[in-house]
Formats: structure tokens, C-alpha cells, sequence
């Protein structure tokens, strides 16, 4: 049996109608209609049958009112290291369409299928199921929709030759079913890279669009969600200028996050289990490595005393940067907001020639990280700071007054190993007045991942604090201020007699 993938139906269409429709075109089919919503399956004869009818249906033929889609369904414990290509221009050699297959991996046979069809059909057998699998076009989660992504894994060099294949076949569909004037290309980049590509005041974009001769436009940011972080980039030209523009994007794209991934290199395994890429703030696929496991704190991201409390962290930014971070109509807040799963909120201004504006931003600690980062991103990508300054800022955390000692530690012991140990600057300023709740602030101030790991440092001294307290053992400052030994960070080369920083 051949089983076939029937998409984008309607809510209304029924099993009934599917037969009646394979029926009227003399299309033979065995076995019911498997409906799901959206899309439907069943059974044709052959290989032979199945292929007449994705010709015969697949684009051209409506079911109340959408035009519906037919493929080869193969379910995943089922594939092989065979695969079948369909839609190749008439006009491709042979020995180009042999090197394309080739950069996905060894190709053991590829050979021709006859149809009466105009494009070509091969039958391509891979040495591994693995590099079968390296041409995947999004099937089932896209079901119905007008659009499908295809995903391209090889080289830089690779990727652009299957991407112009791909174009080649878009436009010659087009072109023979007359559905569209024109095929724009549309590429997928996570948001974090996006800034970087369209540059200081649009600069690289407009050079792209200049050398290439296309029209690029970006997706919206309020179009991201929590589950889709990506932006969809349109470049619409002739497919050579398309082709080109990809290559720069992709360049640019590429360079972005292999900067990213040298940077959590360095930083991210200083900030025990924390798994960025489940944070959203890079892609899935960064392959981050993981954190050594000597920096493990019993299995648990943010040590070991349960659940992750809601935390208030308030964040400083330049006073010309509200605008950008609320966005049109607050669209950009909500969306942050929606995407961090915290609560977001801008201070009013101390005074009217204030130079800094408070963001109060409540929840959980990887609500605070993604959160805190995407704030400092948009300074970078708003170009608040410059391409090759570090994007520093300050932020407070309120403490009961009684923990400040612990939080600066004997001799200001533990506030300089926190220092030491995170590249932040930490201050708990000297002969401040307890507020209302008889609580202080401690300020940190330095870049995102510093300010992040001297952030976690502290909520876990501050933790700790709470178990001494609630197992009634004195919590004076003593020789061995918890926080660092404890949590299974060293502390060789600290000595006794430093003396905290002060402002």
C-alpha cells in the first residue's frame, strides 16, 4: 500500500466528500479516509496511483473552497535511507542535481521515475537514514497552512544550492499553475540575530538590498511568540538577485551567532543547570555545551531549597530608551511580558530631567533571565549603545536589612568574592535607611551575564538566610559566609582583608 497525505481541508470537508472527489477524477483508492482535523490520509494501490493523484490534486483541485495538498505520507519509524524527489525543472542537469544531493551525503543510487508530468521525478538512496532525513519539509504541525517551512542542513554553499533549487521549482509552479506573479524568498532568523543583520540606523540591510538589487522586508517583532521566536525575512527579486541576498543575509546571520555561542562559551557554565538554549533567548539548535558538572548544585537550576519563588528585580536604562522597550502601543512590552512570563512595568520618572528610568520586573528566575535579556538586546539592537560597547547596566535587589551582613560577609569578604567571581560591580551602600519593610538595596551593575550570575549568587546567600532562620540558628556574619564554598565555587586566592568597593 501507498499511503497519501491529504492537507489543507476544511472544518466541513467529510470522508464522503474525499471519495466522491478521488471518484470523479477515476483515481482508485483502497481501504477509508482517515480524517484528523485539517488534513486526512488514505491508501492508493501503487506507487503508480499515488503518484497520479498527487499530480492530478495536489494545488489544483478545491474542496470547499481551499485547494487541497497531497504528498507522500511515510510514517518516521518507517523511513529509510530512500527518498523521493518530485517537481525537478526539466532544465537541470543532471550532474547539477547530482552534486545538490551529493552535499547532504553519500549517494548510493539515483534514478529517474517515469511520469506524465513535465517536471522530473528521482528516486535518491542515501548511505544512511540519517542524511535521507537532511531535506525535511514540515508536514503534519503544518497542516492547513498556506505556507510550509523547509528545512536545509549542509554547508553555507550547500544550503544556498538547494535554496536556489528550490526557488527554480517555485517559480516554474507558478509559473505552470498561474497562482502567483511573483515568489518571494522567505528565510527564518531567530530574533536575536535580526538587530545585527539590519545594522546601526538599517545600514547593512540597505547595502544587501543596494548590492543585490532586492526588496527586503522583516516580519514584526509583536508577530514573535513564546513558541516561535523567528522572524521571517521576505526578499522578493529576480531569482539570481534573491539568491545572492541570501548569501549576505546568511553571512550575517551565521556571524551573529557564532559570536553568541563564543560568548555563553565563556559565561554560561558559570550559572550552575542553566540551560539557555530552553530559555528561548538563542536558537534550539546553538548546541550549547554543557555546564561542567563539578558547577551542579544537586540537580537543581537554582539550588536546592524547592520551587523558584516569584522574585522583583528593578532594572535602570537610559531615559530615551522607554519608547523602545514599550513599543507602538505597548505592543513590544506585552509581547516581552508575554514571552518571559513575568510581569514588566515602566517607574515613573523621578524627576523631569531624569537620565534613567526604573523597569520593575517581577516573576520566577528564568522569567527574570529571559526577561532582563531581551531588555538588554533591544538597548543593543535600538543602538543605545555603541557596535562595539558592552551593554552595561544597573540593577537593584531588595533584601531584609538583617541579611545585608551576610550579603557582604566578614571583612567584606563575600561581596568581594562575589565580585571576583562575576565581573559585576556589588554594592550594598553603607548607612542606608531601611524602608517601611526593613529592607535595603543592593545594586549590581555590569553586563548581562555578570549581572545574571551575581544576581543568582545573591537569591541563593538570601535563601540560605531564610533556612538558618527557620532553623532558629544565629545568622551573625561569622568566618564562613555562605554562598560560594557551599554552592561549590572555590575560593583560592581570597583573601581575608579585602575591603568591599564602595561608591
Amino acid at each position: 500500500m501507498h499511503k497519501l497525505y491529504i492537507g489543507n481541508l476544511g472544518e466541513s470537508v467529510t470522508a464522503e466528500d474525499l471519495g466522491k472527489t478521488f471518484d470523479e477524477h477515476k483515481i482508485p483508492y483502497t481501504g477509508q479516509f482517515l480524517m484528523k482535523t485539517g488534513y486526512a490520509f488514505v491508501d492508493c494501490p501503487d506507487d503508480h496511483w499515488a503518484m497520479k493523484a498527487i499530480e492530478t490534486f495536489s494545488g489544483k483541485v478545491e474542496l470547499h473552497g481551499k485547494r487541497i495538498e497531497v504528498e507522500h505520507s511515510v510514517p518516521k519509524k518507517q523511513r529509510t535511507r530512500k527518498l523521493q524527489i518530485r517537481n525537478i525543472p526539466p532544465h537541470l542537469q543532471w550532474e547539477v542535481l547530482d552534486g545538490l544531493l551529493g552535499q547532504c551525503g553519500t549517494v548510493e543510487n539515483c534514478e529517474q521515475v517515469n511520469t506524465d508530468s513535465e517536471t522530473a521525478v528521482v528516486n535518491v538512496t542515501y548511505a544512511t537514514r540519517e542524511q535521507a532525513r537532511q531535506i525535511d519539509v514540515h508536514r503534519k504541525e503544518n497542516a492547513g497552512a498556506a505556507e510550509k517551512p523547509i528545512s536545509i542542513h549542509s554547508t553555507p554553499e550547500g544550503c544556498s544550492a538547494a535554496c536556489r533549487m528550490i526557488l527554480d521549482i517555485m517559480h516554474q509552479e507558478a509559473k505552470d499553475t498561474k497562482t502567483a506573479d511573483e515568489v518571494p524568498l522567505k528565510i527564518m532568523a531567530h530574533n536575536n540575530f535580526v538587530g545585527r543583520l539590519i545594522g546601526k540606523e538599517g545600514r547593512n540591510l540597505k547595502k544587501i538590498e543596494q548590492d543585490t538589487d532586492t526588496k527586503i522586508t522583516i516580519s514584526p517583532l509583536q508577530d514573535l511568540t513564546l513558541y516561535n521566536p523567528e522572524r521571517t525575512i521576505t526578499v522578493k527579486g529576480s531569482i539570481e538577485a534573491c539568491c545572492q541576498a541570501e548569501v549576505e543575509i546568511m553571512k550575517k546571520v551565521r556571524e551573529a551567532y557564532e559570536n553568541d555561542i563564543a560568548a555563553m562559551n565563556q559565561q554560561t557554565h558559570l550559572i550552575p543547570g542553566l540551560n539557555l538554549g530552553a530559555l528561548g533567548l538563542f536558537p534550539s539548535s546553538s548546541n550549547m555545551p554543557p555546564p561542567p558538572p563539578g558547577n551542579a548544585v544537586g540537580g537543581t537550576p537554582y539550588g536546592c531549597f524547592g520551587a523558584p519563588e516569584q522574585e522583583t528585580v528593578h532594572v535602570y536604562i537610559p531615559a530615551q530608551a522607554v519608547g523602545a522597550i514599550i513599543g507602538k502601543k505597548g505592543q513590544h512590552i506585552k509581547q516581552l511580558s508575554r514571552f518571559a512570563g513575568a510581569s514588566i512595568k515602566i517607574a515613573p520618572a523621578e524627576s523631569p530631567d531624569s537620565k534613567m528610568r526604573m523597569v520593575i520586573v517581577t516573576g520566577p528566575p528564568e522569567a527574570q533571565f529571559k526577561a532582563q535579556g531581551r531588555i538588554y538586546g533591544k538597548l543593543k539592537e535600538e543602538n543605545f549603545f555603541g557596535p562595539k560597547e558592552e551593554v552595561k547596566l544597573e540593577t537593584h535587589i531588595k533584601m531584609a536589612a538583617a541579611a545585608a551582613g551576610r550579603v557582604i560577609g566578614k571583612g567584606g569578604k563575600t561581596v568581594n568574592e562575589l565580585q571576583n567571581l562575576t565581573a559585576a560591580e556589588v554594592v550594598v551602600p553603607r548607612e542606608q535607611t531601611p524602608d517601611e519593610n526593613d529592607q535595603v538595596i543592593v545594586k549590581i551593575n555590569g553586563h548581562f551575564y555578570a549581572s545574571q550570575l551575581a544576581q543568582r549568587k545573591i537569591r541563593d546567600i538570601l535563601t540560605q538566610v531564610k533556612q538558618t532562620q527557620k532553623s532558629g540558628v544565629g545568622m551573625g556574619p561569622g568566618p564562613h559566609s555562605p554562598g560560594f564554598t557551599e554552592m561549590g565555587r572555590p575560593t583560592q586566592g581570597l583573601t581575608q582583608d579585602h575591603q568591599p568597593r564602595r561608591k
